[in-house]
């Protein structure tokens, strides 16, 4: 792991000092997503009965969270009997996440480092999931084949982002919302900074993350596009419930570590088709 700061990546510095300063806004969700039991994803707070996110059996599975912040996923997971590793650039955030620990009294192990170089030898762990996290501020380009390295053959990647049709579709100013036009390039889509905001992130294409993906050796399985309930509420000023409900604002990456036939003993297994899936926008 990089312990000098000017050994680190540009963009991780800029994240950090901006994770570092905006952790306080993160305690009230995190410490309410701690004290759930049932997990909801993303900004509109999608139950996991209707998405099915996790694979059905953790228990005694090896999962990492890439870019865990308050490491409210990582708690979701401990719970359901997985041994879990959360990874964050913020010490600020992580500070709150093992308060939390503490007073929950789950065992996880965390650690304050760039999800870009994880310290942990290759095939890890079972499972690599992340939302809003690494897959949003770490450079897809590395972190991606860093979760290949360090999730077992047959294991599991699962990353929540937002949609790329939203990207496409917002402003430059960071606290406005989407329109219902397109406003950027499609071709190149890649580091994103907003007009006022330190901070950088990075969106791919449909394209690009499938290229991406395969390249690194995994195996796409699902790609869910996330539709906000009708009556949906968010404290993020960048998209709207009524857009959001028409067209995706957010996206659930499902993706298989290749693995030849006699290595595929134990993986985590997605839930099958009784999963409840969001119905089509009514017209």
């Amino acid at each position: 792991m990089v312990n000098d700061e000017t050994e680190l990546p540009e963009h991780v510095r800029r994240n950090r000092v901006l994770w570092d300063a905006n952790a306080p806004e993160y305690v009230g969700p995190g410490e309410r997503a701690w004290a759930r039991n049932e997990p909801t994803w993303g900004i509109w707070g999608v139950p996991d009965a209707e998405l099915c996110v996790f694979p059905e059996d953790l228990a005694g599975k090896d999962a990492i969270e890439l870019g865990c912040g308050t490491a409210y996923i990582s708690a979701w997971l401990a719970r359901r009997g997985a041994r879990v590793v959360g990874i964050d650039n913020s010490v600020v955030q992580l500070a709150t996440a093992r308060r939390l620990q503490r007073e929950h009294g789950l065992e996880l192990t965390l650690i304050h480092g760039n999800a870009e170089r994880v310290p942990y030898p290759d095939a890890s762990f079972d499972l690599a999931i992340s939302e809003y996290g690494a897959c949003l501020w770490a450079d897809p380009h590395r972190w991606v084949p860093e979760a290949a390295r360090i999730v077992r053959p047959g294991g599991a990647l699962i990353f929540l982002v937002n949609s790329a049709l939203l990207t496409l579709c917002m402003p430059e100013q960071d606290d406005l919302a989407a329109s219902d036009r397109l406003l950027r390039p499609a071709f190149g889509m890649y580091r994103i900074e907003w007009l006022g905001d330190l901070g950088v992130e990075f969106h791919l294409s449909h394209g690009d993350w499938i290229r991406l993906l395969r390249r690194s050796g995994f195996e796409i399985e699902d790609l869910i596009e996330v539709q906000a309930p009708e009556a949906g509420t968010t404290r993020y000023p960048f998209v709207t419930s009524q857009w959001a409900h028409q067209w995706p604002s957010e996206e659930i990456w499902k993706a298989r570590r290749r693995a030849d036939q006699d290595t595929r003993r134990g993986q985590l297994v997605f839930a099958g088709p009784q999963c409840r899936r969001p119905a089509p926008c009514s017209a």
